[in-house]
């Protein structure tokens, strides 16, 4: 029975996370929470890669989009080209999500 002024559970949604993020967190210290649980992998434009289909309440991509900052490059060192474009190419999509969770 759901009473009013009682917080919804946030529903799992389902997110293209590119394969160097995703590459990246399977070798962090994550919580099972934050894991991601990929339902699928498929490869994309030229063989240059792949995105992992994940599916997570949206709170836990914020999450992993915090894990990923350091694909950035840490203080005084650069980060790989191909590892900030995916980093930016997901914290889009998940800002995007929020938006359309937030509207």
């Amino acid at each position: 029975m759901l009473r009013f002024g009682a917080p919804t559970p946030e529903l799992p949604v389902t997110l293209d996370m590119p394969g160097k993020g995703a590459d990246f967190l399977r070798t962090a210290e994550l919580d099972d929470a934050e894991r991601p649980r990929s339902t699928t992998a498929r490869p994309y434009g030229r063989g240059q890669g792949y995105t992992l289909r994940v599916s997570a309440p949206p709170s836990v991509y914020c999450q992993l989009l915090d894990h990923c900052q350091s694909l950035d490059g840490a203080q005084g060192t650069p980060g790989i080209p191909a590892q900030r474009k995916a980093r930016r190419e997901y914290e889009n999509r998940v800002n995007a999500l929020v938006a359309d969770t937030l509207s």
